[in-house]
């Protein structure tokens, strides 16, 4: 990949596992974001979410060759989405976790649905005010569940895989702050 003066890369990256040094080498979910955000090359940019980033790294690696094709199209979506309401850590174990429970092996699942609990007791609380602590466990679960579809063999891993995304990033979206509309101007309004 040659990267041109001011216009970026003159080939955009192959959407690859794992992670890179540089886009000539291929991008992963998030190096790919980062590279259409213009920040720093990274798996970890500043302009997504860390616990999204995660699960997008996650379904990236997991996701077969010819299935991350199909991922492609959402990445664009993560790029602005950084939420800082303290509830989106259990928003999103709640939301993304119990969509695995069904094709894991029965000795996982009480695992999987005790991590449910617990983020949805955090959820109902008033204040909630997740800690350090809570978002490293929210990360080995949802991580723990992503990879359980492929180590447990689900029926059709790929189209699982990219709805556990697709739902965090909708579940993500929910928790930004809402965008003020412009005031509507009464002279524009009367023409």
């Amino acid at each position: 990949m040659t990267p041109t003066s001011n216009n970026g890369p003159t080939v955009l990256p192959i959407l690859s596992r794992g992670r890179h040094r540089h886009p000539g080498k291929g991008a992963c979910f998030m190096e790919y974001a980062s590279l259409l955000a213009g920040t720093t090359w990274s798996d970890q940019p500043d302009c997504t979410h860390p616990l999204l980033a995660l699960i997008a790294r996650e379904v990236n690696d997991e996701t077969s060759n010819p299935g991350r094709a199909h991922l492609v199209p959402l990445i664009p979506s993560v790029i602005g989405l950084k939420p800082s309401d303290p509830r989106v850590s259990p928003a999103l174990v709640a939301c993304c976790v119990p969509l695995v429970v069904p094709v894991v092996s029965p000795l996982f699942r009480p695992t999987l649905t005790a991590a449910v609990r617990d983020a949805e007791r955090l959820l109902t609380e008033r204040e909630t005010k997740t800690t350090a602590a809570y978002d490293a466990f929210a990360a080995l679960a949802l991580a723990g569940a992503i990879r359980a579809i492929t180590d447990f063999r689900a029926p059709d891993a790929d189209t699982l895989l990219r709805q556990v995304l697709t739902e965090a990033i909708a579940e993500c979206r929910t928790w930004m702050p809402a965008t003020p509309q412009p005031a509507e101007n009464p002279t524009l309004a009367s023409l």
